[in-house]
C-alpha cells in the first residue's frame, strides 16, 4: 500500500460545523491508523467570502477536538503552501498542459472548459461501491468550467491539482461530493496520473430529517466549547456519527478510535445528529473526571456567583453526576447562594395543583422553626405530612420548589443541609408570602 495521506481542505467561510469536523476527523483517524500523514489545507479562493476569524474558527475548533494536522497552517511541510490563494502557478502549469493537449477550449465570455472523453467513467468508492456516470451525452453532461474570465480556477480544478500535488492517497469526504468525482476522475486521466481512491461518507440530518445546515442548532463546534463540552466527548460523538464499530461501545479514548476505525465500518444511510445523545455523552466524560478536576474545569463558569469557595465546591461536587454540560452547574448551584432566587414556571404550576401544598408547607415551617436538631429536618417533612392526614410524596416536590425554585437537581436532603435551619424556614416564608 502506498503512505496514506489524507487531507481535510475547508473553506474559511464561516465557523467549524459538524459536517467539516467530522471529515476532518475521519480523515485524521484513517490516516493516524495506517502510521500517514494528515494535511490541513485551505481552500481560500474566495477572497471575497473569507474570513480572518473563519480561518481561526477552524484551527481552534480542530485543534479543541484534538484533531492534530502534520502539514499545512502552522506547520510547514513540503507540498506547500497550503492555502489555494498561494498556488496560483501551480494551477497553470497543469492548465498548461491541458492546453497543450487539446483538452480546454475558451468561451465567448472568456471563460475555459475542460474537454470531456464522452465514455462512462466509473468511480469505485470506498463506501458508496461502484458509481458508473454515463459521459457520451453532452446535453447531459456538458463540458466543465475550469477556468473563470478573470483567470481564476474553479474548485473542480484547483481540488483535483491540489491532491495530485500533494500527493494525497485518500480522499475521504461528504456524499454531496459524490457526483463530483466522476468529472474529477477525468481530470486525473487526463494529467496522466493515478487518482487518489475515494471514500465518500454520509449526509449529516438535523432532528427534522433534513440535511443538517450551519444555521441548526448544534451545527457549531464553537457552540459545544462554550457550553463546556470535554473535548473528547465531543470527538467520540462526532465519531459515531455515521460510523458502526460493530459492537456495543460507545465510549472511546482517542486511542480506542484510531485503532478501531474502518472505512468499511461507515454506514451507508445518512446520519442523525441528536443533541440529547451528545449531552449524555459528555455527561459520561464529566462523572468521569477527578472531583478535583471537575470543580477546576467548572470554574470559567461560575463567575457569576458570589459565595464562599468551600461552599461552593461542596455545592458543585453535589452535581457532577447530574449535569450534561459546564454550563448547566451555576443554573443547578446558584439557588443555594441566592435568597432572591426565581421560581421555575413549571415548577410552580406543578406545584398550584397540589392543593394540600399551601398548608402543609406553612405547617413545616412552624414545625423547622421550632426544631432543636436540625439533623432531623428532612424526616420532619415525612411526619409533618403524616400528622396532616397527607403522604409524604404531597410534601416533597413543594419543598424543594420553595427551597431551590426547581422541580429538580439536587438532592432534597443535601440542599436542607447546606441551607441550614435559618434559610429553610425563610425560604418556606418566602414562597408562602409570594
Amino acid at each position: 500500500m502506498t503512505a496514506v495521506r489524507t487531507r481535510f481542505a475547508p473553506s474559511p467561510t464561516g465557523y467549524l460545523h459538524l459536517g467539516g469536523a467530522r471529515t476532518a476527523l475521519f480523515n485524521y483517524l484513517f490516516a493516524r491508523q495506517h502510521k500517514g500523514t494528515f494535511v490541513l489545507r485551505v481552500e481560500d479562493t474566495d477572497a471575497e467570502r473569507n474570513k480572518e476569524e473563519a480561518f481561526a474558527a477552524i484551527y481552534e475548533g480542530m485543534d479543541w477536538m484534538g484533531i492534530e494536522w502534520d502539514e499545512g497552517f502552522g506547520k510547514g511541510g513540503e507540498y506547500g503552501p497550503y492555502n489555494q490563494s498561494e498556488r496560483h502557478e501551480l494551477y497553470l502549469k497543469w492548465f498548461n498542459k491541458l492546453e497543450a493537449d487539446g483538452r480546454v477550449y475558451q468561451e465567448e465570455d472568456g471563460a475555459w472548459r475542460f474537454r470531456f472523453d464522452r465514455k462512462d467513467v466509473t468511480l469505485k468508492d470506498l463506501v458508496c461501491g461502484e458509481i458508473t456516470i454515463d459521459y457520451k451525452n453532452e446535453e447531459i453532461n456538458p463540458d466543465m468550467t475550469i477556468r473563470r474570465p478573470d483567470g481564476s480556477f474553479t474548485f473542480h480544478f484547483v481540488n483535483v491539482v491540489d491532491d495530485l500535488e500533494m500527493k494525497i492517497s485518500h480522499v475521504i469526504r461528504g456524499e454531496d461530493h459524490l457526483m463530483n468525482t466522476p468529472k474529477h476522475l477525468q481530470l486525473y486521466e487526463a494529467f496522466g496520473v493515478e487518482p487518489p481512491q475515494f471514500a465518500h461518507i454520509p449526509l449529516i440530518l438535523n432532528d427534522s430529517g433534513k440535511k443538517m445546515s450551519k444555521r441548526d442548532e448544534g451545527a457549531a463546534v464553537k457552540d459545544y466549547l462554550e457550553m463546556g463540552f470535554q473535548p473528547a466527548a465531543m470527538t467520540n460523538f462526532v465519531a459515531l456519527l455515521g460510523w458502526n464499530p460493530k459492537s456495543e461501545q460507545e465510549i472511546f479514548s482517542a486511542e480506542e478510535l484510531i485503532q478501531s476505525f474502518d472505512l468499511a465500518n461507515i454506514n451507508r444511510a445518512p446520519a442523525r445528529f441528536d443533541l440529547q445523545k451528545a449531552l449524555w455523552m459528555n455527561q459520561q466524560y464529566l462523572m468521569a473526571l477527578e472531583p478535583a478536576a471537575f470543580l477546576e474545569q467548572a470554574q470559567p463558569y461560575l463567575e457569576g456567583i458570589s459565595a464562599d469557595s468551600e461552599a461552593l465546591a461542596k455545592a458543585v461536587s453535589l452535581v457532577q453526576e447530574k449535569v450534561t454540560s459546564f454550563k448547566d452547574i451555576a443554573p443547578a448551584v446558584s439557588f443555594l447562594f441566592d435568597p432572591e432566587f426565581n421560581y421555575d414556571e413549571g415548577a410552580l404550576e406543578k406545584v398550584a395543583k397540589n392543593e394540600d401544598a399551601p398548608t402543609l408547607l406553612a405547617a413545616l415551617k412552624e414545625n423547622w422553626a421550632s426544631l432543636s436538631n436540625w439533623d432531623e429536618a428532612k424526616d420532619q417533612i415525612g411526619s409533618t405530612a403524616k400528622a396532616a392526614g397527607s403522604k409524604p410524596g404531597k410534601l416533597m416536590f413543594p419543598v424543594r420548589v420553595a427551597l431551590s425554585g426547581l422541580g429538580g437537581g439536587i438532592d432534597l436532603g443535601e440542599i436542607i443541609s447546606l441551607l441550614g435551619q435559618e434559610a429553610c424556614v425563610a425560604r418556606l416564608e418566602r414562597y408562602l408570602t409570594q
